[in-house]
């Protein structure tokens, strides 16, 4: 896990990127942050990026590629296994059978989206920081 690296978020909704690219900018830390639209793109950057992601915020429901079938791919490419970027959903809704089917593909989170932009920020905060202190095996290829 490369603490340094992008923080990369897959939100197809274009007001909630707004909110989390303001939460972002008010946390003020030094990652920069990415937004893919969808599951697709987001696929391709990590596959093609030489940047080392420190972690992976994802929806489950969007266009083209949705979270869940993302995060499948992620985990069965080796390359970005061992690379060992925490996945986390953050969605609308926390479905006991998405919440299931997360888990059984080894995500390492799985978080309600606040409805106001005080406990989105604090949830950002919390998640963040905990992952920079967190331990992780290094990549080696």
């Amino acid at each position: 896990m490369n603490k340094a690296g992008p923080i990369v978020m897959i939100e197809d909704d274009m007001d909630d990127q707004d909110i989390f690219r303001d939460v972002f900018i008010d946390l003020a830390y030094k990652n920069e942050v990415l937004f893919f639209k969808d599951g697709e793109l987001a696929l391709e950057y990590l596959i093609k990026t030489k940047e080392k992601p420190f972690i992976v915020f994802s929806d489950i429901n969007m266009p083209k590629l949705g979270g869940m079938e993302l995060r499948a791919k992620i985990h069965e490419n080796e390359d970005l296994r061992l690379k060992s970027i925490p996945y986390l959903f953050f969605s609308t809704s926390a479905e006991q059978e998405n919440v299931i089917d997360a888990y059984s593909k080894s995500i390492q989170g799985f978080f309600v989206k606040p409805r106001n932009y005080n406990d989105i920020r604090e949830t950002m905060k919390t998640i963040i920081e905990y992952w920079q202190k967190c331990v992780s095996p290094k990549y080696v290829k």
